[in-house]
């Protein structure tokens, strides 16, 4: 019989699932509160990562307004960072601390870190696994083919090795906006709390993606024996 009806091995993604919903709150929450505490130095942060981009000799990274919430980042093939709307102008702790996490992103890539490089050159086959690895897999389970199965575990694997790269280049990134943003003056020592509160936040949304990955592999392959019985 095919568990599609009553699949015991879903319960296997709650962790990560309950992880994942309250990391979302958690970066909701701590950007919401220091978004509303402006830092004493009075610079916006699209001026705050200009700073730190041209004192890490970034002087031809562009700084750009990108829509949305939180939608920033850094594109290392245009070398260019973008802000998102409610970070831009925003003279906030918490949008001076995001604009600095992707300065950290800019300076990790100038510096050739290797988690960075590893990582970008992981984003197509990732992309391509994401697409592909559970329709391939459930094609296989629902056909007993186990040649499908197999595939679609290799594809997610490549997934879940893109969520392990990209754990220490967020991690390390906002280790350097940290340090960055200290020793700069550009937030005072009172202030580096919530910029952290806020970064530590977003780190919990990698380490849910990471889990989920890894709790996925394993339920494919309970599946895939389940379906050879």
């Amino acid at each position: 019989m095919l568990p599609f009806i009553f699949d015991p091995t879903f319960f296997l993604l709650i962790p990560a699932l309950i992880l994942a919903v309250w990391a979302q709150a958690k970066v909701k929450s701590a950007f919401q509160r220091y978004s509303a505490v402006n830092a004493r130095m009075g610079i916006s942060a699209r001026d705050a990562v200009r700073t730190i981009l041209d004192s890490n000799g970034l002087n031809a990274v562009a700084v750009e307004r990108v829509q949305g919430a939180l939608t920033d980042h850094y594109d290392p093939r245009t070398k260019v960072l973008r802000l998102s709307d409610n970070v831009y102008n925003s003279q906030s702790i918490a949008a001076i601390g995001v604009a600095a996490h992707e300065a950290g992103h800019a300076i990790q890539d100038a510096r050739g870190y290797t988690p960075l490089r590893l990582r970008n050159a992981f984003v197509p086959v990732a992309g391509l696994g994401s697409s592909l690895a559970l329709p391939l897999f459930f094609l296989g389970f629902l056909f007993g083919t186990p040649m499908l199965m197999d595939a679609g575990i290799i594809f997610f694997s490549a997934v879940l090795l893109f969520h392990l790269v990209t754990l220490p280049v967020e991690l390390d990134a906002s280790r350097r906006a940290l340090g960055i943003l200290s020793e700069s003056g550009i937030l005072a020592r009172d202030e580096i709390g919530g910029a952290r509160a806020v970064l530590n936040a977003a780190a919990l949304t990698y380490v849910a993606a990471t889990l989920m990955s890894a709790l996925q592999i394993v339920r494919l392959f309970l599946l895939r024996g389940m379906r050879n019985r």
